[in-house]
């Protein structure tokens, strides 16, 4: 069974992969001061809750933006599933060609995202993760990861309103019926998502005009689909993206993972490699 791990900048979403099929996945936030037996213990704990006994877990590979919990997650992992888990994009090439100017910018999830969208909707496309930060990235008609943008996400985008504006509470994000607010939290509501739709529509449209036409748009991240619920230029939402882009690319290089089950005593050795 492999373990797929998403490290994003709020969560970090784990899949358990039996061959093709998605048996269960959890969320556990992104947080760099747990140390790797308080994660190691809810990671065992969510294999429990799945009724998934941890030894079947012959393999881990992790996609991660954040540097600072690597070390916490890969020891937890070694410890408490007694895997080594290896990483895309260091451990294990991600497979696709990457023409931003410097290629080693691009965040590992971006590259995954666009394996797994390709293979699942195929060339040109527009694929926009809406989270923490929303980003665009643009495949064109050969497959090639062209570039795109990086736009603040909706909830980032509020809770610095919420900050630097001392009048102005925390609101849900949602949308109201009508544009014009008739109170405060209405009219923060309409503004966000309407104009945060906008910005959707707007980085979109210029995207497939520079892709030479109709690129298919592929919405992901924890808020793709109620955004792709406002936003009628997206054609897919497609929440496991990047857990999927981490299957194919463990299954076009399983030879790299046929070590990855560790012994009992070199489950304790700590992950001293730089990760």
């Amino acid at each position: 069974m492999l373990l797929a791990i998403d490290v994003g900048n709020t969560n970090m979403v784990f899949g358990l992969y039996e061959g093709d099929t998605l048996r269960g996945s959890f969320r556990i936030s992104t947080n760099a001061e747990r140390t790797s037996d308080e994660l190691g213990m809810q990671i065992v704990q969510y294999y429990q809750f799945l009724n998934i006994e941890t030894e079947r877990t012959s393999a881990a590979i992790i996609a991660s933006v954040v540097p600072q919990v690597m070390y916490t997650l890969v020891n937890a992992v070694r410890k408490y599933l007694c895997v080594q888990p290896l990483m895309a994009g260091r451990d294990v090439e991600i497979g696709i060609q990457n023409c931003y100017s410097n290629p080693r910018e691009v965040g590992v999830d971006r590259l995954v995202n666009s394996v797994s969208a390709i293979r699942k909707y195929g060339s040109p496309l527009v694929i926009v993760d809406i989270g923490t930060a929303t980003t665009f990235d643009a495949i064109d008609e050969s497959g090639a990861y062209q570039g795109g943008a990086i736009f603040p996400g909706i909830k980032v985008a509020m809770e610095a309103l919420f900050l630097k504006a001392s009048k102005l509470p925390r609101v849900d994000i949602e949308r109201p019926d009508q544009a014009i607010g008739k109170n405060t939290v209405q009219s923060m509501q309409s503004g966000a998502v309407r104009g945060y739709v906008g910005a959707l529509t707007g980085i979109i449209t210029d995207i497939q005009k520079e892709l030479g036409g109709q690129a298919r748009v592929v919405a992901t991240g924890g808020m793709g689909r109620m955004m792709a619920s406002y936003c009628d230029l997206i054609d897919e939402v497609d929440p496991n993206l990047t857990l999927e882009g981490l299957r194919l690319i463990y299954q076009e290089n399983k030879e790299l993972f046929s070590g990855s089950r560790l012994s009992p005593e070199n489950r304790l050795l700590e992950a001293i490699e730089e990760v």
